[in-house]
């Protein structure tokens, strides 16, 4: 690639970007054949060559899926835009460095929404200054909600992780072209795509692909066993009437699918042995027979550096925009218990011991972030951690969003900006947006940033290893300071 010829040819292909400043983009390149039909609850497969140079100076078609919002928070640059249409949406975004200098590490980041929304189309993902800084940065699409998580005999289960495997083996094959080195490939993600990220450490097919991984909120313990998986499946069935097998899927088309999602809402996923893992919030999550954090603790993943951490005040997402951080009781706290453990008042009083003087809507909102992601990160950082040889980090992101009138906080998804240092989108500020009115920290987001594009260069973000159930982790805010892990809350399993 030159500045006088922006065309790169890829294994299947020439595609032509688009250059500006300092980075060049190459937007909607296809990793995977169009998921259409019965191909959307297949297997991905290597897409078929084309021929000519494919244009990729816009943004292509994203996975069907239903609006998505969060009360009166303004998420449209963390969501994006919806369902945009079009078959080939199994694709990538790639931005690099403006230069012809090969070698540069590489990024590849899964976006969150909860296995049924997002895109790498969101503003939120504007890779431009990953590029600037010397980083290939690579964006993936990849299947949602039933065709993408669905449990459903005659299909390979979590096909959307499968899909970013395939993403990965297209990045191992073509990345060099765009200046990248695949032998030196960090697999990031937030939230949904986070718990993807830490399953695809987990998993025995990613080796080979990658030499780091980073988890932003996810969960080493959120995916569903099969026995909960099925509660989805038969609701799903009930709610279009058909077979549930892959076979009678096939014949609906994706607008049906994407109706009938609100159907899926409200299931109680509580059984013998486990507690919902997603408090209700999404009806899809991995499917899995043994956790990550488990897999890891057996060895799988030693051969990759870990960057894992949580949000300071997670559970305010699902409770600020709606009103009721300030409302709950603790009737809502004990209900909200009660989805994930045995004995939801004796774990709500272990929160309230640790916490003294917080309100309902603090206790509920700390409980709601260790289910969702603190224990399941600390369980996945101390497995990872166990192994000789193996480099893990932890962090806390602390700094607190003033949006929603201060009640905000450090909640689920603030510290995404800082990482991608684009604090400074239009769509990110304001009194009912993330970042909310005013002006973040001078500096902040810069040094966030450069943590993360450190650690994928050389895996050591600049701060010390974290050793298994202890310190040091780092909190991050306008100070950045090293201090000691939270003490651990007893888990749902054993409190």
């Amino acid at each position: 690639m030159t500045d006088r010829n922006l065309v790169v040819r890829t294994a299947q292909g020439a595609v032509r970007g688009s250059l500006h400043d300092d980075h060049a983009v190459f937007l909607g390149v296809p990793y995977a054949a169009p998921p259409v039909g019965a191909a959307r609850f297949a297997a991905p497969r290597p897409h078929d060559p084309w021929e000519g140079v494919l244009n990729a100076t816009e943004g292509g078609p994203t996975a069907p899926q239903a609006p998505r919002r969060l009360g009166a928070l303004e998420m449209t640059a963390y969501f994006g835009s919806g369902w945009v249409r079009g078959p080939d949406y199994l694709t990538v975004n790639v931005w690099t460095p403006r230069t012809t200098r090969p070698g540069a590490p590489v990024m590849v980041f899964v976006h969150g929404g909860g296995f049924v929304a997002g895109s790498n189309r969101a503003s939120l993902y504007d890779g431009s200054r990953f590029a600037r800084d010397g980083v290939v940065l690579v964006t993936v699409n990849y299947r949602l909600g039933i065709p993408g998580f669905l449990d459903l005999p005659g299909a390979p289960r979590n096909r959307g992780l499968l899909d970013v495997l395939q993403a990965l083996r297209w990045v191992r094959e073509n990345v060099a072209a765009f200046g990248g080195d695949p032998g030196n490939v960090t697999l990031f993600g937030q939230s949904a795509g986070a718990t993807i990220a830490g399953a695809v450490l987990a998993d025995p097919a990613a080796r080979g692909l990658l030499s780091r991984v980073i988890v932003q909120s996810g969960n080493g313990r959120g995916a569903f066993t099969p026995e909960q998986a099925a509660r989805v499946t038969a609701r799903a069935a009930a709610e279009l009437g058909a077979a549930p097998h892959a076979e009678a899927f096939a014949r609906i088309t994706d607008d049906r699918l994407v109706e009938i999602m609100p159907g899926l809402s409200g299931i109680d996923l509580r059984t013998a042995t486990a507690g919902d893992p997603l408090l209700g919030l999404s009806p899809f999550s991995l499917v899995l027979d043994r956790q990550p954090a488990d897999a890891v603790a057996a060895g799988q993943g030693a051969h990759a550096d870990l960057l894992i951490g949580t949000n300071a005040e997670e559970g305010h997402l699902y409770l600020a925009p709606f009103g009721t951080l300030g409302t709950s009781t603790a009737a809502d706290l004990e209900a909200t218990a009660a989805l994930f453990h045995p004995d939801p008042a004796r774990y709500v009083a272990s929160f309230r011991r640790g916490r003294p003087g917080a309100t309902a809507g603090e206790l509920r909102s700390a409980l709601m972030a260790e289910a969702l992601f603190v224990a399941g990160s600390r369980d996945l950082a101390d497995a990872h951690a166990a192994h000789p040889g193996s480099r893990t980090f932890r962090y806390e992101f602390a700094w607190r969003s003033p949006a929603l009138g201060g009640h905000l906080g450090a909640a689920h998804a603030v510290e995404v900006p800082f990482v991608f240092d684009v604090t400074d989108q239009p769509g990110l500020r304001g009194p009912d947006a993330l970042l909310g009115a005013g002006t973040p920290p001078a500096g902040l987001a810069a040094r966030t940033h450069a943590a993360w594009i450190a650690f994928a260069t050389t895996g050591d973000p600049g701060w010390a290893p974290y050793e298994r159930g202890a310190g040091p982790l780092m909190r991050i805010a306008e100070q950045w300071e090293t201090a000691p892990a939270r003490p651990a809350t007893p888990s749902p399993s054993t409190a």
